[in-house]
C-alpha cells in the first residue's frame, strides 16, 4: 500500500476470535514518498488506517492519507501472506482511490518472496488516463540489516516501467531506532525530481 517507510502508529489491537486480530493505526511523515517520489508536494502527511488479519495468512483493510493540502487518498486492500520452509510469501490486491479530480484512481495486484532478510517484488497496475489504458510496472528489491546499538538500516532499489511517463528507478535508505525512522531518497531524473529528499517519520505500535 502507500504508505510511507514508517507511519506514527498509535495502534489498537483488538482481539477477535482466537485466530484473529484488528488492528487500528495514526501516522505521520514530513514527507509521504511513495516509490521515490513524494505524492505530498513535499510537505508533511498525516495517516491512519484499520487492518484485519487472520492466523491463516489471509489479511484485508484500508488506509487514508492526507496529499500535503491537495486532497487526500484512500486506499482498499486484501491479500495472502505466510512462510513455507524459510521463505516468506506475500500476494495481493489494492485499489487507489483519490478526491482531487486531477489523480486517477487504479488499482494493482503485487507479490513478494522474501529469504534470508531480501525481498523482491513486483507489482502490476493498469489505469486509465484520457480515455486510455496504461499499463505499468514496479519492480522492487530490499534488505533489512541489524546495525549496532538498536539500530536498523533498510536498502530498497526500485524500478518504475509506465506506459505514458518516463521509466524511473530510485533508491531508499532507511535508518531505524526505536520509534524513529530517518530516511534518504533518490530516484532518476524520469520521476521528475532527481534531488536527494531527506524526510524523518515516527511510529508506535501498541
Amino acid at each position: 500500500m502507500k504508505k510511507t517507510a514508517l507511519t506514527l502508529a498509535m495502534g489498537l489491537m483488538i482481539s477477535g476470535a482466537a485466530n484473529a486480530a484488528l488492528e487500528a493505526n495514526i501516522g505521520a511523515t514530513s514527507n509521504y514518498l511513495w516509490r521515490g517520489v513524494t505524492q505530498s508536494s513535499d510537505d508533511g502527511a498525516i495517516s491512519g488506517g484499520l487492518d484485519y488479519s487472520h492466523d491463516s495468512g489471509l489479511y484485508a483493510g484500508t488506509w487514508v492519507s492526507s496529499l500535503g493540502g491537495t486532497g487526500s487518498e484512500v486506499d482498499y486492500y486484501a491479500g495472502f501472506s505466510g512462510e513455507s520452509e524459510s521463505v516468506g510469501y506475500d500476494l495481493g490486491y489494492i485499489y487507489y482511490q483519490y478526491d482531487d479530480a486531477s489523480l486517477s484512481d487504479f488499482a494493482e495486484v503485487y507479490g513478494s518472496v522474501t529469504m534470508s532478510g531480501v525481498t523482491a517484488g513486483i507489482a502490476s497496475e493498469v489505469y486509465t488516463q484520457g480515455g486510455t489504458d496504461l499499463d505499468q510496472t514496479y519492480y522492487s528489491l530490499s534488505s533489512d540489516f541489524e546495525l549496532t546499538d538498536g539500530f536498523g538500516l533498510t536498502a530498497t532499489a526500485g524500478r518504475y516501467n509506465r506506459d505514458g511517463s518516463d521509466d524511473y528507478s530510485h533508491l531508499t535508505l532507511d535508518v531505524t531506532k526505536d520509534d524513529f525512522t530517518f530516511s534518504l531518497s533518490k530516484a532518476t531524473s524520469g520521476s521528475g525530481d532527481d534531488s536527494v529528499i531527506p524526510y524523518v517519520s515516527y511510529s508506535k505500535t501498541f
